[in-house]
């Protein structure tokens, strides 16, 4: 039998051991969820906007971009925060991002944000329902704030919830946790008010779509969006200047949770391309960084770089001294999301719309509050 029709039968079959756990779990996770719906559990609202961002599988999804997308398109009409878990960082509890702050502190995708966003106002806690109260008294000039993956925290109340799910492995098709990668039900998507489906090729067809808007099969409530990965302009990780890499052999630093795009990417608009992966979030230490020297120079080419990504570039900012020390070109390569079909002036109004509209509500109450 060949090694890969091999491993296929033992995952097979571990799989089949794995379904009663997946059972039990998925019986806890919709109790609770009945919990909150039959308001024996509590959800808080607050006085501004809250737009929650996340999914229903472990990541993987594309959330950042799409975060950093909201960010760009209501930071210059409103005050913006995001809030993260900080997921891997050394330190618990609130924490606003200062001149101080690194990826140890924070975590690396709101690091990602603090450096790519100056005037955002980039906050971490694990319990949002505690991190947003202390977030607006340390901030309390805050328009709006952007939950990341927080589609799970049910203990806060936000006005609009947006899911993300991979074009490659819809949560329709998908089961719960540990027999499949869902972290509630499928049903769960039914709190959505928006569903992206994300990582789309960007020729997509409108058929296609609409293929897996019925398998989707939203409520009257919801609308359904399709987005796609951009590679934007690269640019060098200690000037963030520009550069060009058309014409570069390189070295691919990456600790994502699924860089064949990327991979796929490089290969078709640069040179050669040698791939050192670490696991999601990874914390290069010394190890890491001589591994990453030494491929570079023992790689026997000319005009080589090394390239890596924004959430890894988050990361190895803690190591920024010493980087520089090496002389070598390092290249970080962003990325973005568009929104396919030409709704993004849709999408958009959503959003904005939401936040407007909720502003507005609020002025209104305070006002008849005063009156009376």
């Amino acid at each position: 039998m060949p090694q890969k029709n091999l491993l296929y039968y033992i995952f097979s079959i571990v799989r089949v051991f794995l379904y009663p756990f997946a059972l039990l779990y998925g019986a806890i996770v919709w109790l609770r969820n009945r919990m909150y719906d039959a308001q024996f559990f509590s959800s808080i609202g607050f006085s501004v906007p809250v737009i929650t961002i996340g999914n229903l599988s472990t990541g993987g999804t594309g959330k950042t971009p799409h975060v950093e997308y909201l960010v760009r398109l209501l930071q210059y009409q409103f005050r913006v925060a995001t809030m993260s878990r900080g997921y891997k960082r050394h330190t618990q509890g609130f924490l606003v991002a200062d001149e101080r702050t690194n990826a140890l502190r924070i975590g690396d995708e709101p690091m990602q944000y603090h450096l790519k966003f100056p005037e955002l106002v980039v906050s971490v806690a694990e319990e949002r329902m505690i991190g947003i109260p202390a977030l607006l008294q340390a901030r309390p000039n805050i328009d709006v704030i952007i939950l990341d993956d927080a589609y799970q925290h049910r203990s806060v109340k936000a006005g609009l919830n947006i899911l993300i799910t991979d074009y490659s492995r819809p949560f329709y098709t998908d089961h719960i946790l540990p027999f499949g990668s869902l972290r509630e039900g499928r049903s769960a998507a039914g709190r959505a008010n928006v569903i992206v489906v994300s990582k789309c090729p960007q020729d997509l067809t409108r058929a296609k779509a609409q293929e897996i808007i019925k398998n989707i099969a939203p409520l009257p409530h919801q609308r359904v969006f399709f987005t796609g990965i951009e590679y934007m302009n690269p640019y060098n990780f200690f000037t963030n200047e520009e550069v060009y890499i058309g014409d570069k052999n390189a070295v691919l630093v990456c600790g994502i949770a699924r860089p064949e795009p990327l991979v796929g990417f490089l290969k078709q608009m640069s040179g050669e391309v040698h791939v050192l992966t670490y696991k999601d979030h990874h914390y290069f230490v010394s190890a890491d960084l001589e591994e990453i020297k030494t491929a570079y120079q023992n790689w026997n080419l000319e005009n080589k770089i090394i390239v890596t990504t924004e959430k890894d570039a988050a990361r190895l900012h803690l190591h920024f001294d010493k980087l520089r020390a090496w002389d070598i070109p390092i290249v970080v390569l962003p990325i973005a999301i568009n929104v396919l079909f030409d709704q993004g002036p849709e999408f958009d109004q959503i959003a904005i719309g939401y936040v407007e509209k909720t502003i507005a509500e609020n002025i209104a109450e305070m006002e008849q509050l005063g009156g009376y």
